[in-house]
């Protein structure tokens, strides 16, 4: 009862404290970190009108008197030290192009990480080298570039001082040539492709190499080992000989032409055939500020969402994947917190059948987002969606609307608001509109040592109900050896945002600190960190009745050949505010206000990442609610570089509980082949086996890339029962070409 009472005395406190704290202590205390990176790291870029072959070959005068970014520091796996294997940087520019050569020695004495020559590929698992691109030098927002041995792109755009989102998409060109001792690139970037202040004489800017197969990490400006190399808090500035040239007018229209057939057998019904065009418009309306036009969107390409067995009580999260909502996301969906985002576009473009009661896909019929800088201080967002009319299903034409800004507080930390209102038409009922207003302080330090957030959401709806809020707080600390944070949430009773956002669960607090102490071993030859932490999280609800606690404790090693092992220990306890069957299976489910104190074990391993076979697996074992539970999830992953990969995935829940509850043991099967046989043609063939929604699910994706940006897919799918008899099948064909106006 002690824990109910201390709540409930803090409630106010915690909020006071947390506003004090995220807006004076972390900006009046850190002032010096960047400015003294910016002193030591600095270069002039000289303009040029000699021509520059793309070739690898740094013969051309503009490289020889081109200042150099050398001296590249570790991050990884210490960070006291050079790297061992250095690179070299040169910059020039000239009307049109940012010009970039780079040298990386190399050994050769083992192969280069390749996963696969796919564009975009994931990070981690690959050499290679990224330009990290402060243009405004807000140390907040930017652009990533980034490219392997064998000459596969990477672009993203940088959030929230670290973050790359790499679903954006432009045009730039890269040449990479290899030699015995190193590999050599040379790239050059349209400035129409860049977001800058007209009249810019100066970046902020990062170069970091991820040397994988000698397990290095390193960077130009030093980053400590706690941090991401891709922190916009770590930056050199470059310096132009002249003034930036004007980018000029950069308009991209982005037409489709797309053919689908599908049929339902187990409704009987007859092939359905479609034949569907639309485009996208991309519009500079300044060199920052960027208007996206879709009409008549199609998404059929996207893949399908990777399945999970389902053991929760409340809804399960799954995230966006259509290329339109995923450009500048951050602008509109990195809002409150992960489980309470007033903004989740995956909510457009679905409705509810009134005669199935089931969720199906509505058309778009068009957007338009308008996104980007104002200037160094002022971001803003805004996003329209017009969703169709379908009488056969009773649902009714809806729009979405959503307007945001960011303003830069001190020297990374910034104000951001939203509004939304989505409407329903020809609707008199109290669903016909939701709307929110919000607002957030988003903390980052200088020093990127304190990190955090607050914010403040309310709805309003016909209904015109009472505690329609939302609140919460995020204080964390991170040093070399200790992360420490404070966490709490208020999602109010009425707070109804799952028509236009995603709230797991309404009518409650939560409170998670959290703590974790990293000890680096620099002088072994085998171990480079190992830790303790621990994550309490505790809900009650609005009364301070605690309904859900869940205290564990782990300890990790991270070593150096990149095997990772964790263990750790839980302990938990429920009260259930309605009844619920943990098997999720449709037997007797516990009753309301039963309760269940539960404890017990799990544990995790990753093998050698950068060996073509990698294998690993995690698991629990222990309590769960009023009987066991045996979850592992193992991964098998055979790398046939460069040309991809397979990996098998799997989850296990074998789930006993006494009678007359049902036990159950459920296996989630999902082999995976992913195959680029150039760096334009791509297969992914993905197939999910599961036993609880007994589906087997096929899914094929064929993928030319016939030129930048420009695609042809042939999507391939089948549902089937467990004894393979087919339940749905579905084939289409779309054609997308990127023409720049």
């Amino acid at each position: 009862m002690w824990l109910f009472f201390s709540l409930k005395k803090i409630e106010r406190l915690c909020c006071i404290f947390s506003v004090i704290f995220l807006l004076v202590c972390p900006n009046s205390l850190l002032a010096q970190n960047s400015l003294k990176s910016q002193k030591e790291y600095s270069l002039l870029v000289h303009q040029t009108e000699e021509h520059i072959q793309l070739d690898g070959i740094l013969s051309e005068l503009t490289w020889q008197k081109a200042e150099v970014a050398k001296d590249f520091f570790l991050n990884y796996p210490n960070d006291t030290t050079f790297a061992t294997l250095q690179t070299e940087v040169r910059l020039a520019y000239n009307s049109h192009f940012f010009l970039i050569a780079v040298v990386c020695q190399d050994n050769h004495t083992k192969p280069f990480t390749i996963s696969s020559l796919r564009r975009d590929f994931d990070w981690d698992a690959n050499d290679n080298i990224s330009i990290y691109l402060d243009p405004f030098g807000d140390g907040i927002n930017g652009f990533a570039f980034t490219f392997n041995p064998m000459g596969i792109q990477r672009e993203g755009l940088l959030f929230n001082g670290e973050n790359v989102a790499s679903e954006w998409d432009n045009k730039w060109d890269l040449f990479v040539r290899r030699y015995k001792d190193k590999w050599i690139a040379e790239i050059a970037i349209p400035f129409k492709t860049l977001r800058y202040k007209n009249g810019t004489k100066s970046w902020k800017m990062n170069f970091a190499r991820n040397d994988l197969k000698n397990n290095e990490r390193s960077s130009w400006v030093p980053v400590p080992i706690a941090y991401w190399v891709s922190s916009l808090a770590f930056t050199g500035e470059i310096n132009f000989e002249n003034l930036l040239p004007h980018p000029g007018a950069n308009l991209s229209v982005i037409p489709y032409l797309a053919g689908n057939l599908s049929k339902n057998h187990t409704e009987h019904q007859a092939t359905i055939s479609k034949v569907n065009a639309g485009f996208d418009t991309k519009i500079a309306v300044t060199p920052s500020l960027n208007l996206d036009l879709t009409v008549n969107p199609d998404f059929s390409q996207v893949e399908v969402d990777q399945q999970v067995t389902n053991l929760e009580r409340f809804e399960i999260f799954f995230p966006e994947r259509r290329q339109f909502f995923l450009e500048n996301n951050d602008l509109f969906g990195e809002f409150g917190f992960e489980s309470v985002r007033p903004f989740f576009s995956r909510r457009i473009g679905i409705g509810r059948d009134t005669l199935t009661k089931l969720i199906v896909q509505n058309p778009i019929l068009y957007g338009a987002r308008l996104s980007g800088k104002l200037d160094k201080n002022w971001r803003v967002g805004l996003l329209n969606m017009q969703t169709a009319k379908d009488d056969v299903a009773g649902i009714k034409a809806q729009n979405f609307t959503v307007a945001t800004f960011q303003r830069r507080v001190f020297s990374r930390s910034n104000i951001a608001g939203i509004f939304i209102n989505r409407h329903r038409f020809q609707d008199d009922s109290e669903q016909r509109y939701t709307r929110l207003f919000g607002l957030d302080y988003n903390l980052q330090s200088v020093d990127n040592k304190w990190s955090g957030k607050l914010f403040f959401h309310k709805t309003l709806t016909p209904k015109n109900l009472g505690d329609s809020h939302a609140h919460g707080s995020l204080i964390q600390y991170q040093s070399r050896n200790i992360t420490l944070s404070w966490n709490h949430e208020y999602v109010g009773a009425n707070f109804d945002i799952n028509d236009i956002g995603f709230v797991r669960r309404n009518a409650h607090w939560r409170f998670k600190p959290s703590i974790e102490v990293t000890f680096y071993t620099e002088k072994s030859k085998t171990l480079v960190s190992h830790g303790i932490g621990s994550e309490p999280d505790i809900y009650t609800d609005l009364n301070y009745q605690l309904n859900d606690r869940n205290i564990d404790i782990y300890y990790f090693f991270n070593f150096l050949n990149t095997v990772n092992i964790f263990v750790g220990y839980y302990n938990m306890y429920t009260r259930l505010f309605f009844s619920f069957d943990p098997t999720n299976s449709g037997g007797l489910e516990l009753p309301v206000s039963s309760q269940y104190q539960i404890q017990g074990m799990f544990a995790g391993y990753t093998s050698d990442t950068r060996k073509r076979f990698t294998y690993g697996f995690e698991g629990w074992t222990g309590g769960y609610f009023n009987g066991t539970n045996k979850s592992l999830s193992p991964f098998v992953s055979y790398r046939f570089q460069p040309y991809g990969a397979f990996r098998i995935g799997a989850e296990y829940n074998d789930i006993r509980l006494p009678e007359p509850y049902n036990s159950a043991k459920f296996w989630l099967i999902s082999p995976r082949l992913d195959l680029s046989f150039t760096k334009s043609i791509f297969l992914t063939t993905f197939l999910q086996y599961n036993e609880q929604t007994e589906n087997v699910n096929i899914n094929a994706r064929f993928q030319w890339r016939f030129k930048p940006v420009s695609d042809l897919f042939i999507v391939y799918s089948d549902n089937y029962s467990p004894e393979f008899k087919v339940k749905s099948r579905a084939l289409v064909l779309k054609l997308s070409y990127w023409l720049n106006i």
